[in-house]
């Protein structure tokens, strides 16, 4: 009789064990990058633009003003103030979060990137300023 209670007490914790292992982070990770990840390909310009922004994606879709709000002219001239005060970041490690401001950004005044393009460069860093409680200019975004 003893034996058959170690035995029951013995599958019961093996069957507890089993059921609480746990779904692995890699699975997740890779699924919420996938889902955030907004590419902007060019070939006749040679440019490539990836967005890797946990959040973005769906930001992007839910909280931005559609396309066509804004004019393109509007987008290049925001975007302007936007990539020069973030490459200075970059250059500026000391003063400014290096984990925030990571790469320079080489967006060039006078050459048509299109509407899409600018659309979307625009609308991330007024998801980043709202994210991060940053402000790259004057400008305050709102949603």
């Amino acid at each position: 009789m003893k034996s058959l209670i170690y035995i029951l007490f013995i599958c019961t914790l093996l069957v507890a064990c089993n059921t609480t292992k746990n779904k692995p982070v890699v699975q997740e990770t890779k699924h919420a990058i996938e889902n955030d990840t907004v590419s902007i390909i060019n070939k006749e310009l040679e440019y490539e633009v990836i967005i890797i922004e946990p959040g973005f994606n769906t930001w992007l879709v839910s909280r931005a003003k559609p396309e066509g709000y804004y004019t393109q002219s509007y987008l290049e001239n925001k975007n302007i103030l936007f990539v020069n005060e973030w490459n200075t970041r970059v250059l500026n490690p000391s003063k400014y979060d290096p984990n925030l401001y990571e790469m320079r950004i080489n967006y060039e005044y006078g050459v048509d990137y299109g509407y899409e393009v600018n659309y979307k460069i625009y609308n991330y860093f007024i998801f980043f300023q709202l994210q991060y409680n940053q402000q790259l200019t004057g400008f305050i975004p709102r949603n």
